[in-house]
């Protein structure tokens, strides 16, 4: 009873977060409701018994991703005019899409309770066949991806020195 209580408050905080994400208008309240998202979530990965997860979420994305994120936020200029506003002007659209969205998984899952699901679907998911699919077929794309960040740090960094020779 207890484990499902706090499944349930782990899972509204790490919603919370992301809605709050993207109704944030200014970066460092969006920083710190995605850091907010991202405890929840190393939570739900304890509260389910992955322990090795929870704890890369906390040091990897919320200890190392995250102090980067804040660092470069940090470097913006913050007196901008559109950081007054405090919510974006898509925060109606935004909750429709959500409430629709909401409305279609209950949907689903409403389905998905009455009739009984198909054999094929509910294939057993054992880590050792997760893993050779990923080392067989998607190894090309997690190596693209973190070159991708490389750049994206790289280019980060020339952006800030190259805004810092023009300000001197």
């Amino acid at each position: 009873m207890m484990e499902a209580l706090l499944l349930y408050l782990f899972v509204a905080g790490a919603l919370a977060g992301a809605l709050t994400m993207l109704v944030a208008r200014h970066p460092m309240r969006v920083a710190l409701a995605l850091i907010a998202t991202m405890l929840s979530l190393a939570c739900l990965y304890a509260e389910l018994g992955v322990h090795v997860i929870a704890v890369f979420q906390v040091l990897i994305y919320v200890g190392a991703v995250m102090v980067f994120m804040v660092f470069v936020i940090m470097l913006l200029d913050t007196r901008d005019a559109s950081f007054v506003q405090r919510y974006s002007a898509l925060l109606l659209p935004g909750v429709l899409v959500a409430v629709l969205l909401a409305g279609a998984l209950g949907v689903l899952l409403a389905q998905h309770y009455v009739t009984p699901p198909h054999a094929a679907v509910t294939a057993d998911f054992r880590l050792q066949s997760f893993s050779a699919a990923f080392l067989r077929d998607y190894w090309l794309h997690f190596e693209l991806t973190s070159v991708l960040l490389l750049v994206a740090v790289i280019a980060a960094v020339a952006v800030i020195k190259g805004r810092g020779e023009r300000d001197g």
